[in-house]
């Protein structure tokens, strides 16, 4: 069969699979520049693995207490070299991007203290670990104030609004990189590094971190190279290359991983407590693919982009943008479109391809969420996946994929079970 046969074989229209075809054919010089932040990324993470002396011994499983695992504290020096830190802490014990956030969070803030926002409203999860929303042993309950400043309409930052913030109990900034769920853009790591400095002319020993979820390897530059204290990740995205079954990292200065380790596992215990269970070859080699799996993802939100830009909907980034995640949110404008949109990506997916998708009330969010993921991993969002909120613009947000081809037939399914319903006009 040739290629556009075994894409009808998996129910992708003629009309379709041409549409998507002639997009894909104007981003070729586009996805050259791509590989060449591959390729530099790439030989950062090879040059970390080689400078710490990466063994197979390194491999070897520990249980228990794990006291002398000579992996992970390998994987934590290699982590630590990759994002230019002090120290780092990555552990199969964090069990997701949110519980990465919390740990370094609650550790570095105490009682009395405050913790700003000057990008507007965090991911939805951390409404409840803030006390934004109220929850059991948030942070607000042990005493931590809130306070944020909004972007302004044009996603710019208020200066003005953050200078007069910043007061005497300000301690810890927390600025989150991709735009959750939300239509804003996307911060880039020069944008990042702009607003550390300002935050930091104005209060020099305030902690900043930023929530760096879906943005590694996208740039040829971290956050943790233009100022910032900590920065955070859940390893079931990028950096786990989609090998990595569970864990988070936090990497950063020394003072701020070793209080973030003492909250991870004990006062007094730290870092030296904590066994890999046998994770260390996942975790090593998924960060080893992670800068290629990165390229797929963010090729495929690229196509995404100027596909349904195409179509005549709403998309952030536009097709033209320069990246800094590999989220690609599309406004659909109805439930029914994001529904549909999200059945075509479970459609396309290597496993539970034949379950169709259903809002519901998912733990940490305000309304019903539609989530499609047919991974290997599960949850893993470096995987191909959609999801969104149901609610006011009905956006979808859209990521990951561990191959390119893959994520190529994730988009064409997603606009075929559209055009199947007949939920937009289609000719061609």
């Amino acid at each position: 069969m040739t290629l556009k046969e075994y894409y009808q074989t998996l129910g992708i229209s003629p009309g379709v699979y041409d549409f998507a075809i002639e997009i894909e054919e104007g981003l070729k010089e586009r996805f050259k520049a791509i590989d060449q932040v591959t390729e530099l990324n790439q030989m950062k993470v090879l040059w970390a693995m080689q400078k710490n002396k990466l063994a197979e011994a390194h491999f070897t499983a520990t249980t228990g207490y794990g006291y002398n695992d000579l992996g992970r504290e390998t994987l934590e020096k290699v982590y630590a070299d990759i994002f230019k830190t002090e120290d780092a802490l990555v552990r199969p014990q964090i069990t997701c991007g949110t519980h990465a956030l919390a740990v370094a969070l609650s550790s570095n803030l105490r009682p009395g203290d405050e913790l700003l926002s000057p990008v507007g409203k965090p991911y939805d999860t951390l409404e409840e670990v803030i006390g934004i929303r109220p929850s059991k042993g948030s942070l607000k309950e042990y005493g931590v104030s809130y306070r944020q400043v909004d972007l302004l309409p044009d996603g710019g930052f208020d200066f003005d609004g953050i200078k007069k913030a910043i007061n005497e109990k300000t301690k810890l900034v927390t600025i989150q990189r991709s735009k959750g769920y939300a239509t804003r853009p996307t911060l880039s790591v020069e944008r990042i590094g702009e607003l550390i400095s300002f935050v930091k002319s104005i209060k020099p020993d305030v902690i900043c971190m930023v929530d760096n979820c879906y943005g590694e390897f996208v740039e040829e530059k971290e956050p943790s190279e233009v100022g910032a204290d900590m920065v955070v990740g859940s390893l079931i995205k990028n950096p786990g290359g989609g090998l990595a079954p569970v864990g988070g990292y936090i990497c950063g200065t020394k003072e701020c991983i070793e209080n973030a380790a003492y909250r991870l596992t004990s006062p007094g215990l730290g870092k030296e407590v904590g066994a890999s269970l046998g994770l260390n070859d996942k975790l090593f080699q998924g960060l080893f693919l992670a800068p290629c799996v990165v390229n797929s993802a963010l090729k495929g939100a690229i196509l995404a982009a100027n596909i349904y830009e195409k179509l005549g909907f709403p998309v952030i980034p536009n097709g033209t943008e320069s990246r800094h995640d590999i989220i690609q949110a599309v406004e659909l404008g109805k439930p029914e479109l994001l529904i549909a949109f999200c059945e075509g990506i479970q459609a396309a997916a290597p496993v539970d391809s034949y379950v169709r998708p259903e809002p519901w009330a998912m733990p940490g969010y305000d309304s019903d969420v539609i989530m499609a993921a047919g991974a290997f991993v599960s949850g893993s969002s470096i995987e191909l996946s959609a999801d969104g909120p149901l609610k006011e613009p009905y956006a979808v947000y859209f990521q990951g994929g561990l191959t390119y081809p893959h994520v190529k037939f994730g988009i064409m399914m997603s606009l075929q079970k559209i055009v199947e319903k007949g939920l937009i006009p289609w000719e061609k």
